[in-house]
């Protein structure tokens, strides 16, 4: 068996990634999950098109000489599985936690895609929910940076935590 690369030309084995960079990528990939969340919610798009097209296009892309951060792909993949295979609990944690006027098909659909991202991730036991909620507050505060939305998600994702993991209070 022959290759064509010299022992010299083998690409270097990646970096070992450090504490603060997994959490950017971890930070990254919930933001990509609402984001994609939303896009198949507005663009009636199906998820396995959704991935493909953030986890090709988006990871770590250049545009406009801006670089996109680069997402963990794990949890990424699993805020959307997750969010997709349980959005009818989901729906339901938050309805329960919003207000009875304002049911989650009449909120912003950039905070419902938020929700359900958030929503997956608290019925998993892998994240502490404070971590999840501090998360997703930052996640609004990126999309609505006047503040009282972040407040609000605050809210909405407590009541959300309590209910889907009580012992973790």
């Amino acid at each position: 068996m022959t290759t064509d690369t010299a022992p010299g030309d083998m690409p270097e084995p990646p970096r070992k990634r450090t504490a603060d960079e997994k959490r950017q990528m971890k930070s990254a990939a919930r933001l990509y999950a609402v984001q994609a969340l939303f896009q198949m919610e507005a663009a009636g798009m199906a998820v396995d098109r959704v991935r493909v097209e953030f986890e090709n296009h988006r990871f770590g892309a250049v545009y406009e000489g801006e670089e996109m951060a680069e997402g963990d792909p794990a949890l990424f993949r699993r805020l959307l599985d997750d969010a997709v295979m349980w959005q009818a609990k989901i729906d339901q944690m938050t309805d329960r936690a919003l207000v009875a006027a304002w049911p989650i098909d009449r909120i912003d659909p950039t905070l419902r895609a938020l929700f359900r991202a958030a929503g997956a991730e608290l019925i998993t036991p892998a994240t502490p929910p404070k971590v999840v909620i501090n998360e997703f507050v930052d996640v609004a505060r990126a999309f609505f940076p006047e503040g009282k939305e972040a407040k609000f998600v605050n809210a909405v994702l407590d009541h959300m935590a309590r209910e889907a993991r009580p012992e973790a209070f």
